[in-house]
């Protein structure tokens, strides 16, 4: 009988410290799937998503011609990339990623969404 209530009381325990999930993460879960499906769903290519301004390149458009010591980091939104010569990179199309690319003479040589 006490080994039962010992084990009992260790499951309840156990069941206390799962991190739960609340209906806010849930609602901020389900927020972020609708904009991905929405954001693939309204540009297939890189230059639909950068003229639909997806990614908010129209904000950074100046940065073209400028050295890439130009670009804050700190002003970039979240899953930016600054892409150099030679460097390797992800093929997925995400069309709401900003991505600076950067020639070889180190100016920047364009900015996308993609």
């Amino acid at each position: 009988m006490i080994r039962s209530l010992t084990i009992a009381a260790a499951a309840l325990a156990l069941a206390a410290c799962q991190t739960q999930q609340t209906d806010r993460d849930l609602d901020r879960l389900g927020r972020d799937y609708q904009r991905q499906s929405q954001e693939s769903a309204t540009s297939q290519n890189v230059d639909d998503a950068t003229r639909a301004d997806i990614c908010g390149a129209s904000h950074f458009a100046d940065l073209v011609g400028k050295p890439a010591s130009a670009i804050s980091r700190d002003t970039l939104p979240p899953r930016s990339r600054i892409i150099s010569p030679g460097m390797m990179v992800t093929q997925d199309f995400v069309a709401g990623r900003l991505n600076i690319r950067v020639g070889p003479d180190d100016k920047v040589t364009a900015v996308q969404c993609f």
